[in-house]
């Protein structure tokens, strides 16, 4: 199996010289294609600078990150922003669509500035937006949406370009549940039929039981790992909350 991602020794502090704060302390896993792995951990634990380092937002202060077997790391400010994007694709809490672009155009808006051609423009966002289930959103502007239907949409926007590693950061954080499950859902046939990628940080144990493995992040450094296996989602949900009650964590969540 291709591995798309691999983060070796990686090391990210903040601070000088004595009053140094360690905020990834040597961090090593990888990711295969076709894998949702989550990231957990309570507020501090270093899970957003992970990710931040693994979109090349952040610079860590040791260790590698490789992509498809290139090494990210050190890349020149020119050379991040055209990886950035062409092999990542980003979903965020609050969406970030833009105000003045309908829910098709800011879908589009990748492919465009790539110079794709108008047909295959269309075409890939009509794929993506029946496979998000938002087909009836595309002349919307984000104000007229609800805010599953806006995640929905940055999802499309993020798979739209067919980019190696899909990276989401606490997605559901500000959805009811039921557009959670809903968005989750839709990330879940995503994985299964694309073969998408994802790695996903989040602090709910709901939303990281649809995952097939969970890193637990603590004081920047994993502290355990967790496996789905062919076990059933209710069931990976008690060993994840099982989990987080041992390291100390408040989950309320139910199935």
């Amino acid at each position: 199996m291709e591995t798309i991602l691999t983060v070796e020794h990686l090391v990210r502090e903040y601070g000088s010289r004595g009053s140094v704060t360690r905020a990834i302390d040597d961090v090593s896993f990888s990711v295969e294609k076709g894998e949702f792995v989550g990231i957990m951990g309570a507020s501090g634990s270093g899970k957003s600078t992970l990710l931040n380092c693994v979109s090349t937002i952040d610079a860590p202060t040791a260790g590698r990150i490789f992509v498809e077997g290139r090494e990210i790391t050190g890349l020149k400010p020119r050379e991040v922003s055209r990886f950035r994007r062409e092999r990542l694709g980003f979903i965020f809490q609050d969406c970030q669509l833009l105000d003045t672009l309908t829910a098709f155009e800011n879908i589009a808006l990748a492919l465009t500035i790539r110079g794709a051609a108008p047909g295959l423009v269309e075409k890939k966002v009509k794929q993506a937006a029946g496979l998000l289930e938002i087909a009836d959103c595309m002349d919307k502007y984000p104000y007229q949406m609800s805010g599953g239907q806006r995640q929905r949409t940055a999802a499309a926007r993020a798979m739209v370009t067919d980019p190696a590693l899909i990276l989401a950061d606490e997605p559901t954080g500000a959805l009811d549940s039921k557009s959670a499950k809903l968005l989750l859902d839709r990330f879940e046939i995503l994985n299964r039929q694309r073969e998408a990628t994802i790695l996903m940080v989040t602090h709910d144990a709901f939303t990281a039981s649809y995952c097939h493995r969970i890193l637990f992040l603590q004081d920047g450094a994993v502290l355990t790992r967790l496996e789905r296996g062919d076990g059933s989602r209710r069931a990976f949900f008690r060993q994840i909350i099982d989990v987080v009650t041992r390291l100390g964590g408040d989950q309320s969540d139910v199935l």
